[in-house]
Order: C-alpha cells, then sequence, then structure tokens
C-alpha cells in the first residue's frame, strides 16, 4: 500500500477534525475552560470504557451512545456549574471532574482483561486505520453541530465573550451553555473513537491558542486555525509515515514544536529591540539543548553502571542476558557453540516467568531490551497467555520480519485473539508490508468470509509456515 492508498483517509478525518475543533477551541478560549475539552474527551473515554468492561466493542455503535450518555451528562455537570458569582472558579470543577474520570477510568478496567491496551488505544486513537464511513459519519455529524451553532452563533458568542452582559439581558445562560457543552460533547465523542483524547485535546486547543496570539478579529482566527491545524496535521501524519512512528504521538508532538516556535516568532516580533530578544531567545534555545545533552549523557552513565541500572531485587535471580547493543563496553549475550539449545531453554523459561505477571504494556517493555531471538521463538512456543503471545511475537517480529511476520499473522487470524490484538497486529503488519492485503477487519470475526481471503493473501505474502 503506497503513501496516498494508506494515508489519504486519516488526512480527510483530520482535516473534518481541524474544522470543527479550531471552531470550538475559539469559545473554550473566550470561555477560560481551558481543560474542559479534555474533562469531556476523559469522560467520553470513561463511557466507552464502561462498555468495553460489559464486553462492548469500543468500536461499535453501543459504544457510541454509552460513551455519548456519559458526555451528556458532564454536559448537563458543566452548565449547572457555572454561576454567575462564584467563588470557585469553574475550571477548578472541570479539573477535578477530569481526573476524577481518568481515576475511576483505571478503576473500571484494572481488572479487565487487555485493559493496559484499551487505555493506551483511548489516549492516543487509531487515526491511521480509519474507515471511509468513520469519516462520513463525522462529516455528516460536525455538519450538523457546525450549522447549528452557525443558527445560534450571536447567543453562543455573547455568552463566551460577554457573559455578564447576557445576565443582563435575562438569557438564561445555564441552558444555552448546556446547549453549548453538549452540541461540544456530541463532537468530542464522536472524536474520541478515532483520534483518542490527545489529539483531540491539541486540535482544540492549540490552533485556538495560535490564532488569538496573532488576532483578536473571530474570522480571521477562524482562518489561521484551520490554516495551521490544517498544515500541522498534514505534517505530523507524513512524518509519522516517512518515519515509522506512531500516528496519535507524532501529531501531538508536532502541535506543541508548532506551538512554541510561533510563541517565539511572536515574541522577538512584537518587542520594542527584536535584536536583543531575538539574542535572548537564541540563548534559551542554547540552555535548553545543553539541559538535553547533559539528561542524555547521564542517561548514558547510569545504563552503564550496572549497580545503578538492574534492580536489586531481581539482579542476581534472572537467567536472561540483556543484548545492550548501543552501549559500547558492556556485555553482549552471543550464542556460543556450548550453549546449544539448554541455554536458550533456560532463557526462554526465565523470560516467561517474568512476562506472565506483566501486563501488555510491561511485557513489551521488558522485550524491548532483549534481542536473543532463539530464546525468544523458544518462549512463544512454549507461551499461554494472548498478551504474552502478542508481546513475544511483535519482538521477533521487529527483530526478523521473516520469522515474526508468519506469526502474527497467525495470531491475527486466531478466533481467540482479542479484537484489539489484532488491530494491533494489523497495523504492525501494514507498515512493514504497505503493499500487503487491506481487506483484514480485526474488529470481525477472522472466519468471515473476507477475513478468511485476506489472511490466506498475508500467509501467502509472509510465507507463512507456522501455526500459533
Amino acid at each position: 500500500m503506497d503513501f496516498f492508498s494508506l494515508m489519504t483517509l486519516p488526512f480527510l478525518e483530520c482535516m473534518i477534525l481541524v474544522g470543527i475543533h479550531s471552531y470550538l477551541g475559539l469559545h473554550v478560549i473566550r470561555r477560560r475552560v481551558i481543560f474542559v475539552d479534555l474533562a469531556l474527551a476523559q469522560i467520553a473515554a470513561l463511557g466507552t470504557t464502561v462498555a468495553f468492561l460489559f464486553g462492548i466493542n469500543p468500536h461499535s455503535r453501543g459504544a457510541y451512545f454509552y460513551s455519548l450518555a456519559f458526555t451528556f451528562l458532564g454536559a448537563a455537570v458543566f452548565s449547572l456549574t457555572r454561576v454567575r458569582n462564584d467563588k470557585v472558579p469553574q475550571e477548578a470543577v472541570i479539573g477535578l471532574t477530569y481526573a476524577l474520570a481518568a481515576a475511576v477510568g483505571i478503576l473500571v478496567v484494572f481488572g479487565a482483561p487487555h485493559g493496559a491496551e484499551h487505555i493506551q488505544e483511548i489516549m492516543t486513537g487509531t487515526i491511521l486505520w480509519v474507515k471511509g464511513s468513520e469519516v462520513l459519519n463525522a462529516g455528516i455529524v460536525y455538519a450538523l453541530v457546525g450549522a447549528f451553532h452557525y443558527v445560534f452563533r450571536h447567543r453562543f458568542i455573547q455568552i463566551s465573550e460577554n457573559p455578564e452582559q447576557a445576565y443582563r439581558d435575562g438569557v438564561n445562560v445555564r441552558l444555552w451553555d448546556f446547549l453549548f457543552y453538549m452540541s461540544f460533547g456530541l463532537v468530542i465523542t464522536h472524536s474520541v473513537q478515532v483520534a483518542g483524547i490527545l489529539i483531540v485535546f491539541v486540535f482544540l486547543v492549540v490552533p485556538a491558542i495560535i490564532a488569538v496570539m496573532l488576532t483578536d478579529r473571530l474570522v480571521y482566527q477562524l482562518a489561521i486555525g484551520w490554516g495551521f491545524g490544517t498544515l500541522v496535521s498534514v505534517a505530523g501524519l507524513s512524518l509519522s509515515y516517512f518515519g515509522d512512528l506512531p500516528s496519535g504521538p507524532t501529531v501531538v508532538s508536532l502541535y506543541g514544536a508548532v506551538l512554541i516556535t510561533v510563541v517565539l516568532v511572536r515574541h522577538v516580533v512584537v518587542a520594542q529591540r527584536p535584536m536583543r530578544v531575538l539574542a535572548r531567545v537564541m540563548g534559551g534555545v542554547v540552555v535548553v539543548a545543553l539541559i538535553a545533552a547533559a539528561f542524555y549523557g547521564f542517561g548514558h552513565w547510569i545504563a552503564a553502571n550496572p549497580d545503578l541500572r538492574d534492580s536489586p531485587y531481581n539482579h542476581h535471580h534472572s537467567g536472561m542476558h540483556v543484548h545492550h547493543h548501543d552501549q559500547p563496553g558492556m556485555h553482549q549475550h552471543r550464542n556460543s557453540s556450548h550453549h546449544g539449545k539448554e541455554a536458550a531453554g533456560t532463557d526462554a523459561d526465565a523470560l516467561l516467568k517474568k512476562l506472565e505477571p506483566l501486563d501488555i504494556v510491561g511485557k513489551t517493555a521488558l522485550l524491548k531490551g532483549i534481542n536473543d531471538k532463539d530464546s525468544l521463538l523458544t518462549a512463544f512456543k512454549n507461551a499461554k497467555g494472548y498478551e504474552s503471545l502478542v508481546a513475544l511475537g511483535q519482538r521477533i517480529f521487529a527483530l526478523d520480519h521473516a520469522k515474526g511476520a508468519p506469526l502474527l499473522v497467525n495470531l491475527m487470524g486466531h478466533g481467540d485473539t482479542p479484537p484489539m490484538f489484532r488491530d494491533q497486529i494489523l497495523g504492525a503488519l501494514r507498515k512493514a508490508y504497505p503493499d500487503g492485503p487491506t481487506a483484514f477487519d480485526p474488529w470481525s470475526a477472522p472466519d468471515t468470509k473476507g477475513n478468511i481471503e485476506a489472511l490466506k493473501q498475508w500467509r501467502k505474502l509472509v510465507g507463512d509456515d507456522h501455526r500459533a
């Protein structure tokens, strides 16, 4: 699959997101409730998480409606907590709501299988694998919300910019606040399912911040927000594709870098003595670079010192040898001829004992430092849980596509593999094989007609002679 075939739908989804979120972000800035979008996004995610606990597919319509109900409840709370003469700022209530929603979400999935992956997906989203139907649905929903805001634009703008005047005019501010947050929540609920909390937050806040820094006129702010949002989204997705990076975090990080750059450039341009301010900015950049270099060296120094690097609780009890290929002078594990299969088996047994009590995030982190393919393959053959199988398969795949790809394809085609894992595996395979089959749907059963045919094509492509 080439660049345009893979990235066209994510680009279109980003354009739609930028269009509505940049506008809503300007209202958020005017109301001085910066974290309301993050709080509503977290509430929407909590709804999806609770649905997930009941066994509802996070990408299903049922999960969407469940999440929407949670978001409307949050909209009611935010509209009721805004009072005319409040001693406690509404932002405090919003921040507390976010913290509570996040904490409850973690508690809900604490005992659920694959809960850690669910939390990770909610945060970062799956925008790279958005479907055409999802893009179309988003366009329709956001167009309806945009039309609603256009019809009542004067009321919404008045309450956002001058709530005191709205009170004096006899406007029912709480009712209009509820309508605003309800429409806002509808957008957030739709966005979180595809883009994740992080992208939703930056799409709402960063273009709006840049726009209000550069002009006071709403029309120009919208144009600037849409322009910056479009350019940064296209650049971020392109960078994630060519750099083989996760799309969500890449876009978010680029938004942050652009915001910092705009702030610094504006600071220099509006200064009475631009050259002096520029010198200070450049000095600050140098200081930041020196601090980063110091932490880089500090990290390498700790990594080279076994007494500081290793845990005192398992330093002498591990049968595993970690291959630190980026650190000259450190012990590097080699499979010599006199070790043979017995040593590999010992390492694999020790590895499985370490893996079993960890969740998928911990398993993945542990395996990143292990480069002994024989031990990994032995551990894969002896592993029982699908979290361990997926983590081991992905590590083997990262070290050797030829050996790892057949393992992942068979895991993807196994009916007991959770859909979230199948989706994760499919993403890794598509990055490595951009011309691979595109018809496989990880959220449908592997034994459907379309998935059976797609799996045959994947097995033919990777030369599959393994069975998970």
